[in-house]
């Protein structure tokens, strides 16, 4: 350890009497704990499929996880067909991947992405639908696990982001009827929880539809969330507006600019750069949030795992499930953080390019 680096520590853990005696207890305290959950977790566990090993033995019993785990990942699917919704999630996956690289933010690079995730759209549902190319037909009844939870999440960020910076546009807007409506929608949406509006969207609104009239549970439950989601998201985009000064109206006035060439070109693009943390925050909040489908019997990442639970040969063993689950959610979501304050640092030196001076 080099003296410049035992100087920052001492600095952040050991600068008076009183944070010395913080830093040895909680430091005591932390190796305690670790002790007992390598212990737990590492040199005691069970790592084969064996019930009675895992019964007979202190450790954690990862055997669970290595025998559920494509049940716990692929919900309800047929077994022997898992592979296509595999593909699908990962062609969806690889599309995230690709769409975040800024080298494709041109005019010429997002018409490549907008066919790129036609074709990723269509890969996805065209699998897990099936029905041709002599795949049995599967409707959304049998999807679950990872897959439900990434396409929930997709089209409940993706396509409540337009319709939430409509509404943020229409709350500031001068015509009372669009600011009423505007404000109605978002301050109703925003006064409900999402698992009621999950519920009225899976037993309520079908009860409103004319007779012989069905939508598929699934495109209901889509629909009610990309409809809560988007309530969020005008209030956020909103937060964002307000920051915008005065001034970068006025300039745009002086160029000419009407109101679309204003808020397309000048103000939109500084407000949603300035609201990069409460995207990220809301993007999380729906990645977990999907999670709810399950109260409709949709059986989501989380849910899949009560499947999983249900033989009793390995009931006893859900600890090791919710830490299995828990470590994907934290890695996805660990990874859209760290993404975020990438982006946040890029899109804000690049800012001052965006603005127009007076």
């Amino acid at each position: 350890m080099t003296l410049g680096t035992w100087d920052r520590i001492r600095s952040k853990f050991f600068y008076s009497s009183t944070a010395t005696g913080i830093t040895v207890v909680v430091g005591f305290l932390l190796a305690i704990i670790a002790i007992y959950l390598t212990d737990w977790a590492v040199l005691n566990a069970v790592y084969r499929a064996d019930a009675q090993a895992c019964y007979e033995s202190s450790g954690a019993c990862w055997g669970f996880v290595a025998e559920k785990w494509r049940l716990i990942i692929f919900g309800r699917y047929p077994f022997d067909q898992q592979w296509r919704p595999a593909v699908g999630t990962l062609a969806i996956v690889l599309m995230l991947v690709v769409t975040a690289c800024p080298r494709f933010w041109n005019r010429k690079g997002v018409r490549g992405l907008i066919a790129g995730w036609c074709v990723a759209s269509a890969v996805f549902f065209g699998l897990m639908y099936g029905g041709f190319f002599g795949m049995s037909f599967n409707g959304t009844d049998t999807w679950g696990g990872l897959p439900l939870t990434v396409i929930l999440t997709l089209l409940g960020m993706t396509v409540s982001a337009p319709i939430g910076i409509l509404l943020a546009l229409g709350r500031r807007s001068k015509m009372p009827c669009i600011r009423a409506f505007s404000v109605g929608y978002i301050e109703l949406v925003r006064g409900v929880p999402l698992i009621t509006v999950l519920f009225v969207a899976s037993f309520v609104f079908p009860l409103l539809m004319p007779s012989g009239m069905r939508i598929d549970p699934f495109w209901r439950v889509a629909g009610g969330i990309i409809l809560f989601q988007a309530a969020y998201m005008a209030e956020t985009v909103r937060g964002g507006l307000q920051t915008i000064p005065k001034g970068q109206f006025l300039a745009a006035d002086s160029l000419g600019m009407n109101t679309f060439q204003t808020y397309y070109y000048v103000i939109l693009p500084q407000a949603l750069v300035a609201v990069i943390p409460a995207f990220v925050n809301s993007l999380l909040s729906t990645f977990m949030d999907t999670s709810l489908v399950t109260v409709v019997s949709m059986y989501d990442l989380t849910g899949a795992l009560s499947l999983a639970l249900g033989d009793a040969n390995w009931r006893d063993f859900f600890r090791e499930g919710y830490i299995f689950i828990a470590a994907i959610y934290f890695v996805a979501s660990f990874v859209m953080s760290r993404y975020s304050q990438w982006l946040e640092k890029r899109l804000t030196g690049n800012k001052k390019n965006s603005t127009i001076s007076i």
